[in-house]
């Protein structure tokens, strides 16, 4: 491979200890997010200056508290893999413990308990790699982080993408920051990270182990050849453990994903009235992004899943009219606890949606 022989590192740090082996996931994230790329200080000090203008409109226009005290992080792509490399280990970790909890003694046992850290940190190293390549802050994530990890700016990646959809900059940076004033908002409900690391649990739970597949990484772990052609097909954790995942827990996930960025959507444009004549063109410019990187979704090297996160999709709609029928009042119970959450028949169905979530409310239905 170019630059560095990214294997031969692999096999370096095939026994590091943890149910993720966290430091070939930095070796591989570092070696995929480029060289770092210094950041202009008078930019820099342009996107603070949006970040706080961005927490109060949001506030003064939707009514939704967000964190006074959520510092704006500015990254390139090598700081974005540095900043939120464990960030999403709550995808990785509950398979990890099912892997060493589910391994027979014998041949199998040892290779589970030597390769298994190792695959997982491989894939989580190459998720947050890739979404340095592509993503515009974290609510281009489509997940909420582990921790807390307030506003972050992939400045490099906003100003590319301002430029190559010949959008005005200053406003794909004040939109880039509402988004993330929003997506931390949201991601800071009490019940929000528990039911997502609920739902991974689920899923991994889920998950049957193929031990015919699990032990051909054997064979790979002694022939480098081979061990590269096997990592270079991807298809994430099913290829990788030989077991298929179930539709029903994923299907969870993603409507979970849907919503938060519809919702977040909807609340973007709230808070962005009058202040974005090109609203409608950036909306634009990111569904022709989002079709044009359809193959390599942000987290579709895990579980296949994709994030709508700045375009009008079903879900914003659906708070739209919403809002249009039942006021903000109704909007808001959308996000109150995951029980509201509109159902994937529901996004077509606001009606059916008020009747279950709604009735015992004072709003005429």
């Amino acid at each position: 491979m170019p630059d560095r022989n990214i294997l031969e590192e692999f096999m370096k740090l095939l026994n590091q200890p943890g149910p993720v082996n966290w430091a070939l996931a930095t070796q591989l994230a570092d070696h995929l997010s480029g060289p770092a790329e210094p950041l202009d200080p008078w930019l820099a000090e342009e996107y603070l200056e949006l970040a706080r203008y961005a927490r109060l409109r949001f506030t003064q226009a939707t009514g939704v508290m967000s964190d006074p005290m959520a510092e704006a992080v500015l990254v390139d792509r090598k700081g974005w893999t540095q900043h939120n490399l464990q960030s999403f280990s709550y995808i990785a970790e509950p398979l990890a413990a099912k892997l060493t909890g589910s391994a027979s003694p014998g041949p199998l046992d040892a290779v589970l308990r030597q390769l298994g850290p190792a695959l997982l940190g491989m894939q989580v190293g190459a998720m947050v790699g890739m979404m340095s390549e592509g993503a515009l802050g974290l609510f281009d994530a489509g997940l909420p982080t582990a921790e807390p990890s307030g506003i972050v700016f992939l400045v490099p990646n906003i100003e590319t993408f301002a430029s190559e959809s010949g959008l005005d900059h200053r406003q794909v940076r004040l939109w880039s920051a509402l988004h993330e004033v929003v997506h931390d908002a949201l991601a800071g409900h009490a019940w929000v990270r528990p039911y997502v690391v609920g739902l991974f649990k689920e899923l991994s739970a889920s998950v049957e182990l193929d031990p015919e597949t699990l032990s051909g990484w054997q064979e790979e772990l002694a022939d480098p050849a081979k061990l590269e052609a096997r990592l270079s097909q991807g298809g994430g954790f099913p290829a990788l453990f030989g077991g298929p995942l179930q539709e029903d827990r994923l299907d969870d996930i993603r409507r979970f994903i849907t919503v938060m960025d519809g919702y977040g959507s909807y609340l973007v444009e709230c808070a962005s009235a009058g202040l974005l004549p090109e609203l409608g063109s950036i909306r634009n410019a990111m569904s022709s992004r989002r079709r044009d990187h359809r193959g390599q979704a942000l987290l579709g090297g895990m579980f296949r899943l994709e994030t709508t996160a700045g375009t009008h999709g079903p879900a914003a709609a659906f708070c739209t009219e919403v809002e249009e029928r039942w006021g903000d009042a109704a909007v808001r119970r959308v996000w109150e606890r995951p029980e509201n959450l509109p159902l994937s028949e529901e996004l077509n169905d606001v009606t059916g949606w008020a009747a279950r979530v709604l009735l015992d409310d004072p709003f005429t239905v």
